[in-house]
């Protein structure tokens, strides 16, 4: 895979590491106000994790020179690596970084901190095992604080740290950081944050980012970089109820494969092996595996997240769309009314009673906006009930009916099969991100 490529050419130690491809991968984002220091924390994590070339720093520190910062090197341009990033010093694009330590494989999403951005911030947290909030240590916690800290609760990132940035622009003071820590305690516990940890650190001088620092002699707990490489990743989607929506029908018609008839897809949660009693859905028409291929290599199982082409024992009707699941566990809900949260991404407003295209898992199909039951001020963490107007970084609870009945389990659930893309029928653009609920006083919060 690309990622892999990109891992192995952006870092100078993991050759030496046995068993690399085999390391657990890690996926976290940044979040945070403008100038928190995002960028500076991730090439502060590359520079001293020594995961960075020597072409590499020695670019960055000619850049720093060009852009008037002298001699100190500006660690954020490892990430702000667009020409208007670099010129007014923010980030704009979500920016993914790749590295490794002996111990783990990371990848990095760098977001954005404009309001305007927030659905870049979707985007690249969307996949994230831990979410890294940074607070500046002056100004404490701010709207952006609450917005980004809502993001990672609709998304349910599973760790979140928060880490107290600039302790050094204010002399490293106890009071200060509990200060922090204790307002922000209030807004997990409205949030339904599960597990948050707090941290004080300085990106620019490196105080508790890899190394642990005599400045802080009053914080007992860990530095981020051993946070990172033990915190556990996301729970473990091979246990999850069996997934698996059809991709494609491989009908060779050769010689070699004459009677073969495979449904190729992508497991998107739990596990399949030979034997097994299926169901297929919307049908509901019942079968057994008889064969796992993977290209071809036969498999006597295949788990979360491989590609594979399932074999059944029936001649039965299965096509793109279509999901195969274990016939002994919970099924997908099978409807065509849909309600969900949904982060519109578009400049034109939300159309309610419009039509749009809506892809889910490996199903296209039409549907209708039937109402938009309210937004979220994700400032105030309070739900707007006289402004229905969806706008661009908007968030609203919204029901949809599409022409054909999805198979679809909540995002809480399993994030594949919970989620969806509303998309312009006009246009083709993405317009919309969908996380499907069952259960809306689950995914909401009042204060």
């Amino acid at each position: 895979m690309s990622s892999e490529k990109n891992i192995q050419n952006n870092t100078s130690s993991t050759s030496e590491v046995g068993g690399y491809l085999d390391m657990e991968l890690l996926r976290f984002s940044t979040a945070g106000s403008v100038d928190d220091g995002k960028s500076t924390l991730i090439g502060r994590l590359l520079y001293d994790s020594k995961s960075i070339f020597e072409d590499q720093l020695q670019a960055v520190k000619d850049a720093s020179k060009r852009l008037g910062g002298g001699d100190e090197v500006n660690l954020a341009l490892l990430t702000d690596g667009l020409r208007a990033e670099r010129e007014q010093g923010i980030t704009i694009d979500v920016a993914y970084r790749y590295f490794a330590t002996p111990k783990r494989k990371f990848i990095i999403a760098d977001t954005p901190g404009h309001i305007e951005y927030t659905r870049n911030m979707v985007t690249g947290a969307s996949t994230a095992d831990v979410a890294i909030i940074l607070i500046d240590a002056r100004n404490g916690i701010i709207e952006q604080s609450k917005r980004h800290s809502y993001v990672a609760s609709l998304l349910q990132i599973p760790n979140v740290i928060v880490a107290v940035n600039k302790m050094d622009l204010v002399d490293f003071s106890e009071e200060v950081f509990n200060t922090i820590k204790k307002e922000y305690e209030e807004i997990a516990a409205i949030l339904k944050l599960k597990n948050v940890i707090f941290i004080p650190i300085s990106a620019r001088d490196g105080d508790n980012v890899v190394d642990a620092s005599d400045k802080t002699p009053w914080y007992k707990g860990e530095t981020l970089l051993h946070l990172l490489e033990t915190l556990p990743v996301r729970k473990d989607e091979t246990k999850l109820p069996a997934r698996f929506p059809v991709q494609f029908v491989i009908r060779p018609h050769s010689d070699d494969f004459h009677d073969y008839r495979g449904y190729a897809g992508r497991i998107s949660g739990g596990s399949f092996k030979v034997g097994d009693e299926v169901t297929i859905l919307p049908s509901n028409t019942q079968s057994k595996i008889v064969a796992i291929d993977e290209g071809t290599k036969p498999l006597e199982e295949a788990f979360t997240p491989q590609s594979v082409s399932i074999r059944l024992a029936d001649n039965v009707d299965v096509s793109r769309g279509d999901i195969i699941v274990k016939s002994s566990e919970p099924k997908p809900t099978v409807n065509a009314n849909v309600s969900l949260l949904v982060c519109w991404l578009n400049q034109r407003p939300l159309n309610e009673g419009g039509k749009y295209i809506i892809r889910h898992a490996t199903e296209e199909t039409r549907a209708i906006i039937k109402e938009v039951h309210f937004k979220v001020n994700i400032n105030t963490l309070e739900n707007i009930l006289d402004d229905k107007t969806v706008k661009m970084n908007d968030i609203a609870h919204i029901s949809i009916k599409t022409l054909k009945p999805l198979k679809y389990d909540s995002y809480g659930e399993n994030r594949i099969t919970g989620s969806l893309v509303i998309i312009d029928e006009n246009t083709f653009e993405t317009v919309g991100a969908g996380m499907i609920v069952h259960n809306l006083e689950d995914e909401t919060f009042t204060i």
